[in-house]
């Protein structure tokens, strides 16, 4: 009897073992909320001829990857049946997909399950044709934790090629987005007020024709028209500059001028026909305080504004969602829904305190409007917490807002802000909120290839509401969306502190590069001095520790780069994306290298030619940078776009060319010229 129990137990664990390799070769993102693998494989392969039938007479939706070999078979003769019950047990958008030895049942909620269910095979099938192995035996019960998954499209510095948006659409229709939020500013192509539209906007009706293309793939685009602040693509110019709040300032509308709301009611009407699918009308509202104006306080005016677009978003059959951060100030707390070191009851002792304040107005606020409760790096904060929960009890209806860029240069930081996109999502889910935001700021314009990452974890932990690991869902990232042979390589966190400080190597301290565009005299007040034949060695010890940072990270890059290049010959897709951060790196090194020169230089090993043949070598550079972000985006405004007061320094916003990409190394060219040119 025991030697019987013995080789059960070994088949057991044989059968775990078998079950555990086959588990790893297949790789879902998002991860699916549950699977079951026997540990056998089926007799489907990417080869294989999959031939569907639906008892219920529904059409097969709409497939991403058009190389999967479907035909439509009968009753009699099918491998691939699905069905869609709307009375199944299982929450909207879910599904049921079970691959048996010999066919395939799929049943789905409703037409967003039937979509995300072949999108899951499509990922199966793709592990089966990398890696060439057959499908494997599985059950799967999947849906969403949060019912509202968007990305937000920031488009108002630049947009990108035509066709990118549409690739751009089915990747993250493939990992179950279903929202995006576009913020439009200029680069609509508006016919009620056409002066406002940028000379490069994309029209109405080819904005429509992506909303359809993005539907049809469960994907619903809501427009963001940025309304009483953040207007300066409207109020720079001359044609409205009569309904600034501020005569000399292009930031802010009039409230209490009824020319404001005919202008914006205006833009929504045209951003509204151009995403005819949307739910929701974005009005921003944020980072904006008025003046006093008819016996009313700047905030009563904010409520005022925030009352008339919010009827006009009621009227037109729209949600209207609101950055909540200006009630927040007003009510005392704005700094505490960040603070991490404040605790639960220190939080609430706050929020007692400024009762007066958070209610003085609340009769006043729409109660059809969201609140977008945003906080891109501390959700844990118990302030942002108890925000949510003060919402909530206050019959206010509450969103979330992520970030996967803010004001990061040249590329995302903080290993792609996943802790703190995972937080927010992880909240959410708890709270029960109907869905969260990943913003995208177009701020300082990092490639969108760039965010992909984000993206992707902002996809997983939206859907599944599990607390995978962070470095797990990395490989998770690397074997989807480059390929399984990939999955620890970790070059993308190699890279993020090289970059980080990267940004301000040639800045002097307590400034900034984005604050270079707008200063005269920047090559004196915010680049750094340079060594000069005079007191050798002195600039060296000057700048001793970014000398050492500069070698440690000239030596690192050095290795991502040789990494990268490994990788390309690897990768099975998205190999574009390896170009972009190549680039990033290229141009980094290039940096450090400089810096390096200099130290050389002032330590007496080179001439002053080397340091004036900076820029030739730089040149060299820029146009392969420029020549391969150019593949998908359009990197120059026109001649005759008009730029704004930029308020908040925006580096893309700085230039019509891309300039304003390199504007520190530029200005550094310029003083080497003035330095050295006469002593060559």
């Amino acid at each position: 009897m025991k030697q019987i129990i013995n080789v059960i137990a070994i088949l057991l664990i044989f059968s775990s073992c078998k079950d555990l390799k086959i588990s790893e070769k297949f790789v879902l993102l998002p991860t699916v909320k549950h699977i079951n693998y026997n540990g056998k494989s089926s007799n489907f392969n990417h080869n294989s001829k999959f031939v569907f039938f639906s008892k219920t007479n529904h059409k097969l939706p709409v497939l991403i990857d058009k190389s999967i070999n479907l035909t439509e078979g009968t009753e009699k003769n099918h491998n691939v049946s699905f069905i869609i019950n709307s009375d199944l047990d299982i929450q909207n958008e879910g599904y049921f997909l079970n691959i048996h030895k010999e066919n395939i049942e799929i049943i789905a909620k409703d037409y967003a399950g039937l979509f995300y269910s072949f999108n899951t095979l499509r990922q199966l099938i793709k592990d089966s044709k990398d890696q060439s192995i057959g499908l494997p035996i599985v059950s799967i019960k999947d849906y969403p934790s949060l019912s509202y998954r968007s990305i937000h499209l920031d488009v108002k510095h630049h947009t990108e090629k035509k066709d990118y948006y549409f690739k751009l659409i089915d990747q993250l229709s493939s990992i179950k987005i279903n929202g995006i939020i576009i913020e439009f500013e200029d680069k609509l192509g508006y016919q009620r007020r056409p002066s406002i539209a940028a000379p490069d906007s994309y029209s109405i009706s080819w904005w429509r024709s992506l909303s359809e293309y993005a539907n049809e793939r469960n994907i619903k685009i809501s427009p963001l028209i940025q309304g009483l602040g953040h207007a300066s693509f409207i109020l720079k110019h001359d044609k409205y500059k009569k309904l600034r709040d501020v005569n000399d300032d292009d930031w802010a509308f009039n409230p209490t001028e009824s020319e404001t709301y005919e202008i914006q009611f205006d833009l929504y009407k045209d951003a509204m026909e151009a995403t005819p699918f949307g739910q929701f009308l974005h009005v921003g509202g944020d980072e904006v305080k008025v003046i006093d104006r008819d016996g009313k306080k700047g905030f009563e005016l904010n409520l005022l504004w925030l009352n008339k677009v919010s009827e006009f978003a009621k009227q037109n059959n729209r949600i209207p969602i609101f950055w909540d951060d200006m009630y927040l100030k007003h009510g005392g707390v704005w700094m505490v829904t960040r603070n991490t070191k404040l605790n639960k009851q220190e939080v609430d002792s706050i929020w007692i305190s400024k009762e007066d304040k958070l209610t003085e107005f609340l009769d006043d606020f729409p109660k059809n409007c969201i609140y977008m409760r945003w906080n891109y790096f501390s959700p844990w904060a118990e302030g942002n917490l108890k925000t949510i929960d003060w919402y909530k009890e206050n019959n206010l209806k509450v969103m979330g807002a992520t970030a996967g860029q803010t004001r990061w240069i040249l590329m995302p930081q903080d290993y792609s802000n996943i802790e703190s996109i995972k937080s927010f999502a992880l909240n959410s889910v708890d709270k029960n909120l109907d869905g969260l935001l990943l913003t995208l700021w177009d701020d300082d314009s990092p490639h969108f290839e760039l965010y992909k990452r984000g993206i992707y974890a902002f996809a997983n932990y939206t859907w599944s509401g599990d607390d995978l690991k962070t470095e797990k869902l990395k490989s998770k990232f690397n074997h989807r969306f480059f390929s399984p042979f990939i999955k620890k390589n970790n070059f993308i966190d190699k890279l993020d502190n090289p970059v980080r400080d990267w940004a301000n190597l040639f800045v002097r301290e307590e400034k900034h590069r984005n604050q270079i565009s707008k200063n005269k005299n920047s090559i004196n007040s915010h680049i750094i001095s340079l060594p000069t034949n005079k007191n050798k060695g002195e600039w060296s010890k000057k700048y001793s520790k970014k000398i050492q940072i500069a070698k440690k990270h000239s030596s690192n890059l050095n290795s991502i780069l040789k990494q990268i290049s490994k990788l390309k010959t690897k990768t099975l897709r998205n190999k574009y994306t390896l170009d972009i951060y190549e680039q990033v790196a290229k141009l980094s090194k290039f940096s450090y290298d400089a810096f390096l020169t200099f130290d050389d230089f002032d330590k007496g090993m080179v001439s002053s030619s080397k340091l004036l043949k900076l820029e030739d070598k730089f040149s060299e550079l820029r146009f392969e940078f420029e020549n391969t972000y150019s593949k998908t985006r359009n990197i120059n405004k026109p001649n005759s776009y008009y730029l704004d007061q930029d308020h908040h320094n925006h580096t893309a916003n700085q230039s019509l060319n891309m300039d304003w990409q390199f504007i520190a190394e530029l200005k550094l060219f310029e003083k080497i010229k003035l330095t050295y040119e006469q002593n060559d």
